[in-house]
């Protein structure tokens, strides 16, 4: 009795210390499958690294501007036709996508959790470098959206994201580390590069929808995708 009674409470213990271990801004760690908790586990307990960036604000309303975060491939091809950026990514399952930079750096990301304001993330990713070789990495990402109105009166979208990195390479976790105060600033730009892609082709979509959609059903567009946004650009329809 007192065997089995010491068993349960450890056994409970146990569960509570990794309810406490798991991201608060996630849903339960029941709600994931084994490989995908573990995954995010390995980046909350053991990151090497965290940043905060707030991007500059998306001049569009809040519709347009989450379709383009929610439909990263409509993104990155309006940002390739708009000589913005070079990356690829493609759909390969729902709220999964895969994106190549052309530059060496590859991985995959799924939408964890997602509300009116806020998607959550967990992305794995590598970069085959000259000197390091392949580095590989996982992270956890949370991106923030707010409307509200410019100085002017235009409807706009501030951006922030936190973002928690575990670099698998121990050499490259280590310099990471070690050159945090220059590394940091090097990451934020790359951050911010981002926004400023997602922010420009969403104004380009609100300023100029029916040009937008008609590249979307274009060829070089991605046809697929026109009736997620023609329920919001009726341009689209």
């Amino acid at each position: 009795m007192g065997l089995a009674l010491a068993f349960a409470w450890l056994l409970l213990a146990r569960v509570a210390q990794a309810a406490e271990e798991f991201p608060p801004f996630l849903p339960g760690a029941a709600e994931f499958p084994p490989d995908v908790r573990s995954e995010i586990l390995s980046v909350w307990t053991d990151y090497t690294l965290t940043r905060t960036v707030d991007g500059r604000p998306a001049r569009a309303p809040l519709e347009i501007y989450r379709l383009f975060v929610d439909y990263p491939d409509v993104s990155a091809a309006a940002a390739r036709q708009l000589g913005l950026a070079k990356y690829r990514v493609e759909a390969v399952g729902p709220d999964r996508f895969a994106a190549d930079d052309g530059e060496g750096a590859k991985g995959t990301y799924q939408v964890l959790a997602q509300d009116e304001r806020r998607r959550i993330m967990l992305t794995r990713g590598s970069h085959e470098g000259a000197i390091l070789g392949r580095i590989g990495g996982v992270s956890l990402t949370v991106l923030s959206f707010e409307p509200r109105r410019a100085a002017d009166g235009v409807p706009e979208v501030a951006q922030r994201v936190e973002t928690f990195v575990r670099i698998d390479n121990p050499v490259a976790a280590f310099f990471a580390r070690l050159l945090l105060p220059l590394f940091s600033g090097y990451a934020d730009r790359k951050i911010a590069e981002t926004f400023n892609v997602t922010a420009k082709v969403s104004e380009w979509a609100a300023r100029e929808p029916a040009a937008f959609c008609a590249w979307l059903a274009g060829a070089d567009g991605v046809p697929a995708r026109r009736d997620a946004f023609a329920g919001v650009l009726p341009s689209c329809r």
